[in-house]
């Protein structure tokens, strides 16, 4: 059976490779693509997004979505990805057009549409998931879970406190984290250990054209140390099928919305200042063997004309 998933991305490197494994994998069914302004501003990654798509010679609609956070001023990532967001692969320039509904619209009618319930996965700000909520409530409940990428319970990547997911749009976050959806944080304290080895990413160009394209992007994404490089949104991907490989922890987590600390996810870890309760789901371990093994797996099943 199928777990049917709509993407809400800001594509980005990791944003690409997530999508790459959602398009091909058969135990997915993506029935939505939204963008949002993070790694780069959203006309770009709308434009990304519709590129790995178009790739794979995909049927998925893409529709634009948040230009900028609901309150804090926007600061991209391109000195990560790169001014285009996505650099390193020559793709075709027939990649099509978003549709013409803002996120939020197509994202409430494609919820609201699908028989049974869906599955959000956000691997970028959480701006549209947060208008969405807002606007329309309803759909709370033909949502499944939210599996996120975003947030860490230590060290940040965009400050000394904050991932960049949640630093983007922390007042985002927070609506969502107090949405009472079941919530899934995929964060830092996973991604940062699964990262794609040197020897992997060299194995890519050997396996067929998407481990070319693959390939290609990834070595032009800054986000790496002598380990490998860091694959934030795929993990996500990982999660949804592979949940044994991930060690999750339920807490509560909070959002600093102001100060140094803006961004932060603040997780109650002892379990002591919410009478018990909890909101989420935390990924806190990770088999980084079975993630790299996988990632290879995946792409060399990736069948392309």
């Amino acid at each position: 059976m199928t777990t049917k998933i709509i993407m809400d991305t800001d594509p980005g490197v990791d944003d690409a490779a997530a999508l790459t494994m959602a398009i091909n994998d058969p135990n997915l069914d993506l029935k939505l693509v939204t963008t949002v302004a993070g790694n780069v501003t959203v006309d770009k990654t709308t434009i990304n997004a519709l590129k790995v798509i178009n790739f794979f010679n995909a049927v998925i609609p893409v529709a634009a979505g948040a230009e900028q956070p609901l309150i804090k001023e926007f600061e991209d990532a391109a000195r990560i990805h790169g001014e285009s967001g996505l650099p390193g692969y020559d793709f075709p320039e027939d990649y099509g057009k978003p549709i013409n509904k803002t996120a939020v619209e197509a994202l409430h009618d494609e919820i609201m549409a699908t028989d049974g319930q869906v599955t959000l996965v956000p691997t970028g700000s959480y701006t549209n998931i947060a208008l969405l909520f807002t606007e329309y409530p309803e759909v709370k409940d033909k949502i499944d879970r939210i599996v996120a990428m975003g947030g860490a319970l230590g060290m940040g990547n965009m400050t000394s406190a904050a991932e960049f997911n949640v630093f983007t749009d922390p007042d985002a976050a927070r609506i969502m984290y107090a949405s009472g959806v079941p919530i899934v944080m995929v964060g830092l304290d996973i991604t940062m250990k699964a990262l794609l080895t040197k020897e992997s990413i060299a194995e890519l160009p050997e396996i067929n054209k998407a481990g070319q394209m693959l390939h290609d992007v990834i070595i032009n994404d800054g986000d790496h140390n002598d380990r490998g490089t860091a694959m934030h949104d795929v993990n996500t991907i990982f999660y949804l099928l592979h949940p044994e490989a991930i060690t999750t922890k339920k807490m509560w987590i909070d959002i600093v919305t102001d100060g140094p600390a803006i961004g932060e996810t603040v997780g109650d870890i002892r379990g002591a200042y919410h009478d018990g309760k909890t909101n989420a789901d935390v990924a806190v371990d990770i088999d980084a063997d079975a993630f790299n093994k996988w990632f290879l797996e995946e792409v060399k099943a990736i069948k392309m004309d």
